[in-house]
């Protein structure tokens, strides 16, 4: 029996939730990717160490180190205190020939582990201050200095004094707020942890509210249910291209428009790292959806999809312990790659799942009715049948042209 077509109230009605459920979805994935990127520790230190670690962050970031101690600390005063008085007045040419080899020792120097390791443990303390403010935790024993977060680089700015030769006495005199960078000021609390509450809570029901309106959208059309999920399928994919491409024009409009001069090209690789939870996401969606259409269209009327059922429904009919191992052993080996931030996640390994089992098993139902155990095959389109085939051995064989054994051996391979 033929279902009923959909009526146009309840296409449109279908379209409609796949359209906003897609809308909401790249926004449910610009929220959680803030979420993961600013308040997972692992995250955080993991972007903290990649930056540290590229040449041209290392680049931007010898350059400052270096400014700042130039502008807090007169250097040709204190190069001048270690020169012998006749040689004293070589003090300012001295440091104004210096400031390049500076910083390009700086820049050696942040490619040593020590170093590095100091970079990404200010970097953590920061974090751990502005997440804890953020979130409006008390009594953890953590100071924001009047409510002002910072990443304090006071050290680094010391150890390149160090070892461009200045005294004690010149660096003693170093500002306490040398090589600070101001993360959060208390002027800005408020509306900062209001924005955060409300990023929690949308990273955590935008993707519930996005599967509801999908699935909504697949009940809703009954009878048609197949071309709507393969619809859904691809929304997905297009989801994750617009994901990936607002990734790229707002990675060159920060880059082109409001990196300062100098620093091109490490904003460019610093939004390239920072944004990297995103670029996963993204493509982890299209890769769903690609599964997603693949295995709508597995279940659909095509020629090639009906050719692949008939030649899996025995197994899947009859050898349930075999398909279902198989698909255990293959969903395990997916877990352990971890290829995907759901993969890595109790409640996406369990939906993952789910959603595994509940594909193989309409696909068994799907071929029991199609093709039930002890049936005969449906010929391949263009194959002859079985009688065709032993109509053209007899005309043959009447003819002279196989042999009797040739033709008892053609027989029983087609009868088989």
């Amino acid at each position: 029996m033929t279902p009923p077509a959909l009526s146009r109230r309840r296409r449109i009605a279908i379209w409609s939730l796949v359209v906003l459920a897609s809308v909401i979805c790249v926004l449910s994935i610009v929220t959680t990717w803030v979420d993961r990127q600013m308040f997972d520790n692992h995250a955080w230190n993991k972007a903290t160490t990649k930056i540290v670690q590229d040449s041209q962050v290392q680049a931007a970031l010898s350059t400052y180190v270096v400014n700042q101690l130039y502008d807090n600390v007169d250097v040709a005063a204190a190069l001048a205190q270690r020169l012998p008085p006749n040689l004293k007045p070589l003090g300012p040419p001295l440091a104004g020939a210096l400031r390049d080899p500076a910083t390009r020792g700086v820049a050696f120097l942040f490619t040593r582990p020590r170093i590095q390791n100091l970079i990404v443990e200010a970097s953590a303390v920061a974090h751990e201050k502005l997440v804890n403010v953020l979130e409006n935790k008390t009594g953890l024993g953590i100071s924001t200095g009047g409510g002002v977060v910072t990443v304090d680089l006071h050290e680094l700015v010391t150890e390149v004094g160090i070892s461009l030769g200045l005294p004690a006495s010149a660096l003693d005199k170093l500002p306490a707020d040398a090589g600070t960078v101001t993360l959060l000021k208390s002027d800005q609390l408020s509306t900062a942890q209001t924005a955060v509450r409300a990023l929690h809570a949308l990273s955590a029901w935008l993707l519930v509210l996005v599967l509801a309106m999908y699935a909504t959208a697949v009940y809703l059309a009954r009878g048609a249910r197949r071309p709507v999920l393969r619809n859904v399928g691809w929304a997905l994919v297009l989801v994750g291209l617009v994901v990936l491409v607002i990734r790229r024009v707002a990675g060159n409009y920060i880059t082109d428009t409001l990196a300062a001069p100098g620093y091109t090209q490490a904003t460019h690789h610093l939004w390239l790292i920072g944004t990297a939870i995103l670029g996963q996401i993204g493509a982890a969606t299209i890769l769903y959806g690609v599964l997603m259409a693949l295995g709508a269209m597995l279940a659909g009327p095509a020629t090639a999809a009906v050719a692949v059922r008939r030649r899996i429904a025995p197994v899947l009919n009859e050898r349930q312990g075999i398909v279902w191992g198989v698909a255990a052993g293959a969903y395990l080996l997916l877990v352990l790659w971890g290829g995907t931030h759901a993969l890595r996640t109790w409640w996406g390994i369990l939906l993952l799942a789910a959603l595994l089992a509940a594909g193989i098993a309409a696909l068994r139902r799907q071929t029991l009715l199609e093709f039930p155990a002890g049936a005969q095959p449906e010929p391949e389109p263009g194959r002859p049948t079985a009688d065709e085939q032993l109509a053209t051995l007899h005309e043959l064989h009447e003819r002279g042209a196989i042999g009797d054994e040739q033709y008892e051996d053609a027989k029983k391979l087609v009868t088989t």
